[in-house]
Formats: structure tokens, sequence, C-alpha cells
């Protein structure tokens, strides 16, 4: 699969003159990545299915499965998620419109949301009916059950998936003194761990709505996107059992990056392409060669692990898709490795002095852990090290029920404080079939719902130029009691007390200082005397 891939990267390469692709040169570290260091690495073979002949299409998709994800003649489609009922069959809401639309491709923002079925995730999925017009629809269901479909500009709600009656409305934004990075479009969304919302818009800015339908409330002061000169879009969010998850794609550089965060405010970002051009494999190695790979979305098995991805493929530069051309889009599911479940078994807090570490390997239907796994061939420890092919070694192996414990030194595997997921990576034996296994492990002395203070901007007397600063609590528990430090452009105001905050209660603190309307401002939140977190407003 890797070189099927490497051989369609260079192939692309010669696109540079249709203005596609500013080739991105990869971080030379990459080259050392470990098989299952990359998100891409997760990306399995797509199942068998049905060929054609006679296709729509360029050479390089002739091969295609048409009866993977959603294709049907005559029409284009793009984008969409997957949600399942509790009969098990599974909805896909996807944008389209008919291929011989005028301007093609481009008719896209003319483009109607469509409700498909099929009695498995990966297709083929059968038309319905239409929720209505818009496009790129994101699909999630509020804490009462009913469902809501996003789309550009607003979204539509109805009381089930199966219902006949969809009602369009618009998201309520407050930005909150914060600037909305590059506007408030191709939004995505995940249930936070009280049946709150994380959304994250396209440029990368963080919001939450106490239930997914109430008033956006921006958390963020920047994006949180890598820091590079990318042409950021299409970013999906999820959350699983342990953290959350964001891909996003540099469109210009043609460079997915895969992110976690143990908050969904600070996110780090891991090494590695999360997918690329040449990611729809067939079992026997041949290669979908779409031309584009865009608005991925996760399907979630029952633990929350990314099971599945799909995406809105088209053969050509979209503006070459003309009306009743051989040209067109469609959506593709493939499959994902989900990893393994796994916990870190020590009831002490580790540190520096820990001599080792226990790690708890869970089985699960088709998953033996104690048959299946290469002991030799796991490492574990920070991502910063297994993504290498470093990381410790097991040097204690024992049976506990249908699950394995496994000993691993301190020494060497990298983990720090702030490590709230070490990794695990590794194979299994080949009489088990040889495949890449990973996991992210649960800490029992990290806190998994954290502490998010966040602060509107300070606000200045006219009169007596007093400063005060309102403050929210946006965690799903209350708050620890802390210092904030306000700081007027170069100039410290103080420091005052913090009481304890209930989730999402707000607080005003009025400051005996003086300061202007027009400095920039930090709000710097002080934990024991350290600053664990800060607010910036230019």
């Amino acid at each position: 699969m890797k070189k099927a891939l490497g051989v369609f990267l260079l192939a692309s390469l010669g696109l540079h003159a249709m203005g596609q692709i500013v080739q991105r040169e990869r971080p030379a570290e990459w080259k050392n990545l470990t098989e299952g260091g990359r998100f891409m690495d997760r990306i399995l073979p797509m199942p068998n299915g049905k060929t054609g002949h006679g296709l729509w299409g360029t050479a390089e998709v002739q091969n295609r499965f048409i009866d993977n994800g959603l294709e049907q003649s005559g029409m284009s489609f793009w984008g969409g998620n997957i949600l399942k009922d509790a009969k098990g069959t599974y909805h896909l809401f996807v944008a389209g419109w008919p291929e011989n639309s005028p301007r093609g491709h481009m008719f896209w923002s003319n483009s109607t949301v469509y409700h498909a079925v099929c009695d498995n995730p990966i297709g083929p999925f059968r038309v319905i009916g239409s929720v209505g017009k818009g496009h790129n629809p994101e699909a999630y269901p509020l804490e009462d059950g009913r469902i809501i479909v996003y789309v550009i500009d607003g979204y539509y709600i109805a009381d089930s998936l199966n219902s006949p009656v969809w009602t369009y409305g618009k998201f309520q934004f407050d930005p909150r003194d914060r600037k909305i990075i590059e506007g408030l479009s191709n939004l995505t969304f995940t249930r936070r761990q009280d049946g709150s919302f994380l959304m994250v818009c396209r440029g990368g800015g963080i919001w939450i709505s106490r239930d997914g339908l109430s008033t956006w409330e921006q958390i963020s002061d920047h994006r949180v996107y890598p820091p590079i000169d990318g042409r950021f879009e299409d970013p999906v969010v999820w959350r699983d059992s342990l953290q959350y998850n964001l891909i996003v794609n540099d469109w210009l550089g043609r460079i997915a990056y895969y992110e976690r965060s143990l908050d969904g405010l600070h996110w780090i970002v891991e090494p590695g392409e999360a997918y690329m051009p040449g990611c729809s494999v067939h079992p026997d190695g041949q290669v979908e060669n779409w031309f584009k790979y865009e608005r991925p979305k996760i399907r979630q098995d029952q633990q929350g692990r990314a099971c599945q991805i799909n995406f809105a493929v088209i053969d050509t530069i979209k503006w070459e898709d003309h009306p009743n051309d051989r040209h067109s889009s469609k959506n593709i599911s493939i499959p994902l490795n989900p990893g393994l479940l796994m916990d870190v078994t020590n009831t002490t807090p580790i540190t520096n002095k820990t001599k080792h570490i226990s790690l708890l390997i869970k089985g699960e239907e088709g998953f033996n852990p104690q048959k299946d796994l290469d002991l030799s061939s796991l490492r574990f420890g920070s991502y910063q090290e297994v993504d290498y092919g470093r990381g410790a070694k097991v040097t204690l192996v024992k049976k506990q029920g249908n699950d394995l414990l496994l000993t691993f030194p301190m020494k060497g595997t990298g983990i720090d404080r702030k490590e709230w997921a070490p990794k695990l990576i590794g194979r299994k034996k080949a009489e088990a079939g040889g495949t890449m296994v990973f996991g992210y492990a649960r800490r029992h002395d990290i806190d998994y719902e954290p502490m998010i203070l966040s602060a509107r901007r300070p606000v200045v007397d006219s009169l007596t130029q007093k400063v005060s600063v309102e403050i929210k609590n946006y965690g799903i528990k209350a708050s620890q009691p802390v210092e904030v430090e306000v700081i007027a452009g170069n100039r410290s105001l103080g420091k005052m007390p913090l009481t304890t905050l209930k989730p999402y209660q707000t607080y005003t603190l009025k400051m005996d200082a003086t300061a202007t309307k027009e400095s920039p401002f930090i709000v710097r939140f002080l934990l024991h005397g350290k600053v664990f977190d800060e607010n910036q407003f230019m």
C-alpha cells in the first residue's frame, strides 16, 4: 500500500501548472517514522466490491468499486457523514446536484442535502429523500434524540433520522471579543462528556455550545492548526473515550495533519500525513487514484474509536468537471484500524522516579491479545518516541482473564506528566495476520476533565479607567481556585484571586488598577503560582 501511495504522489507532482499544488516539503524526520506513526497507517483496504465498465471518470478511477459509498448515474455528490440508528441502519447525509447542472461542479453552491441509507456502513448507499438546500453537511444527534444537519450558513433539525420534515434554522455565534478566523463555514462538531458540544470552524477556532443548538461561544484566540503557512480547510473533529482528535487538510500543500487534545482547546500535532491522494486501495493492492480527497468524515465504533473515514472524491480539477461530460464526484467509504483498548494500571502518579509502567491490553471480539500479539515488536511510550520506532520494550507478561498485562521499564518511554495518552505500536503475529497494531492508553493519574477558564476582553471604565474582566468556566466540572493576572501593553496590572466556578458559571473581577481602552491585553491564569493558560486580546 505504501508503494502505491508513493507512486501516485510522485505522479501528482506534474500538476503544479494547474494551480492545485505547491508541493510542501515534508519535515526531514518524517522519513524515520515507523509504521503506525502516521494516522494514514490506520487506513485499511476497501472491502471488495462491484466494478463496472464504461464508467465516468479518468482512466485512474475506472477500476473503482461502484458500490462503495454513494455513486448514482447522473448525479454528483460531495461530503457527508454517517449516523447509525437503533435498528442498525446507516444514514448518510450528503450534498449533491445533477451532473448536467450549469457550471458543472461549480454548481455546488446550489446543491441539495440528500438522505441516503444502507444496511452496512460501506455501501452502496441509496438516496431516499432530501433534507433541503445546502452544502458541506455534517449531522449529529442532540441529547434529546433530535438530529442536526449542519450546512454552510445554517442547519436543519428533525425529531429523528427518519423524519420526513426538516426545519431550517441558523446558529447564533458569540466570538467573545475574539477575531473569527477565516469566517464561520465548514464547521465540524463533537460531543463532550457532559453532553455539551465542541465545534471547530474552518479557520481553526474552538467554540462551545451547551447543547449543540444554543449559542456557540468562542474560547480560542488563535487557530489550533499546525504552525505553518498552510491553506487549511475541511477540519473534522471527534472525541473518543480518551481524547479529542482532529484532522485538517492543507489543500495547497496537499498534506493533511492529525492532531490530538486533552481538553479540545490545546492541541499537539502528531508527525506524518493523516491521508493523501491514493489512500483508497483495494485488497489486491490496486489504487483508486482520485485527484482530490476532501471533506473527510469519521465514523466511530461503540467505544468511540475511529473505525471508518469517508471522503468526497473527484477525478479531476473541480472547474474541469463540466455538465454532461465524463467527470463527476462521489462519496467513498474506507475502513480504519480502530486501535487497541488499553489502560495504564499504575495506581501511583507516574514521575521520573517511576521504575516500571504496567499496561493492560483488553481482549475483544476478534482479538485475543494473549495469542495475537507479537510481543517482541511492541514499543510503548510517548508518541514522540514510539512514532519513530523508539520507546520501551516488554519485560514482563501476565495473563489476566481475557486481557494481557504487560510491564515496561519507565526508562526510554519519554513519558512525562504532560503525556496524557501514552502510545503503543507493534504488530500481530504472522499467524494472526501480521498487521500493525496501535493504541493510546488511559492513565489513572491524569485528569481527563481539565479546567478550562476563558476571559472576555478586559473592560476599561470610561470615567475611572478602572479595569474589570469577565471570566467563564467552560470545563465540565468545577474549576480550582486560581490567580488571574491582567497585562495591559507591557505592564502588569496585578493579580487577583478567582474562586471556584461551577461549569459555565461567569464571574467578573474588578481590579484596582487603570489602563486605556486601546491597550492590547493578556489575561493569564495561574495555578500554584505557574501560568497554565492565557488569553490574548490585540
